[in-house]
């Protein structure tokens, strides 16, 4: 057994390798991009037959994933909280056809919003889906658990869920490596109908993830991850803490040896033990839920408040913030302890200012917003740009302020859709070329369809930036026959050079598609200057698979 130092990312990444996974999949984003990156980068170091990639969004990664689950390999799936919405079709059907091969689904949740839209919690995903989730709460579990969410997908015949945060995800720890496991021989699964899910079928497949219900809370109450200490001599005058996942190191942090006073329940393994809950209950005067993310236990335990055997004290009370991390003074403040002194230095907060991000010098972006906002400006000032999900969302700050709303993947060609519906005239929308073919495909479709009267400018910098430096799913020409495709004519369709030098013939195109009345798309294409090499890269891979010799029989 060897021990290393890894993120909680790189930590469940060696995990699923050691599980014996056959194929990944995955879509970067914050804080689950180096899930995928570490499995990949492992594999080609270590020559593995391993396949996978960076699908073009979270749905089609999970359908890939039910897919090898189908042949009777395992598979694991990552993205952040909100791609499992993405994903939610496919996961929520899959807890009901069940699976084969064990099938993990990895979701890294951000509380605080540090590079999200939300906070949401994942919980509440395999909560509706009837499925077990994972939560660990240090690196070590990471890997000990993704392990173990392998073992228990087989088992039972479901997918399984490994809740991470973005503290979990992108913090490092010592982690002991256990003996790898074989993959998986290929082998399909032997009764095909559970994956129909006709009518028929479904009900009685559904009828089988409610009878798996009890073996799965079963397996909840006697893991020894969901451990109950109930401390000996002051019986039910002592208070009782429930608390989970990475909000256990808090927990320690913040009330050291004083934790000895209490009766603790910690939880890592869901659906929830309801025994133990009922035991430290009994056992306790009162309760505090101390849980990263949205109240989900202290919700089921409390009934919003409308039960008061014990008094419950967490988020829903005031006692914890509703909002972003938890911290070790959170903590503190709720159990009545003195803050750090560090905290409370005199104009700390004068000294501690926020520095907003900004896009990067020489960005393409820059001089696409720029030829964008001028031409706008002289053709109709109150005219709005829908924007969307990737760098260029930067240019809705200052000094660009070159977009109007940002609401999730692919929403911009929608909105602008939407706003000519309402009567507005016309609108103007940018989406990434990663972004694009992520989400912006559809609804770019029911434009086609109906020539409605946007402007669309994919901004075609050849790679996904904003994670890392990812593959785009297409780029240069391949993004002008897709938009070709979908039904938009040739001649509405633009090719731009966003640079300082070519601005006058942007914005001369510009001019020209907003004079006309009907679909048009601009495609603003130049690299990103911060992955050029990569880009290089990508592309010479990309042409060499489009040139593979095809081998007769």
């Amino acid at each position: 057994m060897s021990e290393i130092i890894l993120l909680g990312d790189e930590a469940v990444a060696r995990g699923a390798i050691d599980a014996g996974i056959s194929a990944a999949f995955a879509y970067p984003g914050t804080p689950s991009t180096e899930i995928y990156q570490a499995i990949e980068d492992y594999v080609k170091k270590h020559h593995l037959k391993v396949r996978g990639m960076w699908s073009t969004n979270e749905k089609v990664a999970l359908e890939e994933g039910v897919g090898v689950s189908y042949a009777g390999r395992r598979c694991v799936v990552s993205m952040k909280h909100v791609g499992l919405n993405v994903a939610a079709d496919p996961f929520m059907n899959s807890a009901v056809s069940g699976t084969h091969g064990g099938l993990v689904v990895v979701v890294a949740d951000d509380p605080g919003m540090h590079s999200s839209q939300n906070e949401q919690d994942s919980r509440y995903f395999a909560d509706f889906a009837m499925a077990p989730c994972l939560e660990p709460s240090d690196q070590q579990q990471c890997y000990d658990f993704t392990r173990e969410a392998f073992e228990l997908s087989e088992q039972f015949q479901v997918p399984v869920l490994l809740r991470l945060v973005t503290r979990l995800a992108h913090s490092r720890s010592s982690v002991k490596l256990a003996t790898p496991r074989a993959q998986n021989e290929a082998n399909y699964v032997k009764d095909p109908s559970r994956f129909i899910l006709l009518p028929g079928n479904a009900r009685r497949a559904y009828a089988s993830l409610v009878e798996k219900q009890k073996a799965l809370l079963a397996y909840s109450e006697a893991h020894p991850v969901n451990a109950l200490t109930l401390r000996a001599g002051e019986g039910a005058n002592r208070p009782g803490i429930l608390v989970s996942g990475l909000a256990w190191n808090y927990l320690q942090e913040a009330l050291g040896d004083a934790l000895q006073h209490y009766n603790i329940l910690r939880i890592g393994c869901y659906p929830l033990p309801v025994k133990k809950i009922r035991q430290l209950m009994d056992a306790s005067s009162e309760i505090f839920v101390v849980e990263e993310g949205y109240p989900f236990i202290e919700r089921y335990i409390s009934a919003q408040g409308l039960m008061t055997e014990r008094t419950i004290r967490g988020k829903l009370t005031g006692d914890l913030p509703r909002m972003g991390e938890l911290s070790q003074d959170a903590i503190k403040r709720c159990f009545g302890l003195p803050l750090s002194v560090s905290l409370q230095i005199a104009g700390l907060a004068d000294v501690l200012v926020n520095r907003p991000p900004v896009l990067c010098d020489k960005c393409p972006h820059t001089d696409s917003y720029l030829a964008i906002n001028e031409v706008i400006a002289e053709f109709n000032p109150d005219a709005r740009v829908m924007g969307d999900i990737g760098c260029y969302t930067l240019g809705a700050t200052g000094p660009l302020q070159g977009m109007h709303s940002c609401l999730c993947m692919g929403s911009s060609i929608g909105m602008a859709i939407g706003v000519v519906h309402a009567g507005m005239g016309q609108a103007l929308c940018v989406i990434g070329d990663g972004t694009f073919t992520h989400s912006g495909l559809a609804p770019l479709l029911d434009a086609a369809r109906d020539n409605t009267n946007i402007k669309v400018f994919i901004l075609d910098n050849s790679i996904i930036a904003m994670t890392g430096g990812q593959p785009t799913a297409a780029t240069d020409e391949d993004v002008v026959n897709l938009v070709a495709g979908l039904g938009v004519p040739r001649e509405h369709i633009r090719i731009v050079v966003p640079s300082p030098h070519k601005k006058h013939h942007t914005m001369d195109t510009i001019r020209e598609e907003l004079a006309y009345t009907g679909l048009s798309v601009i495609i603003a294409r130049r690299a990103c200057v911060t992955y050029a090499k990569e880009i290089k890269d990508l592309k010479e891979v990309r042409e060499s698979k489009r040139h593979i010799p095809v081998v007769s029989a």
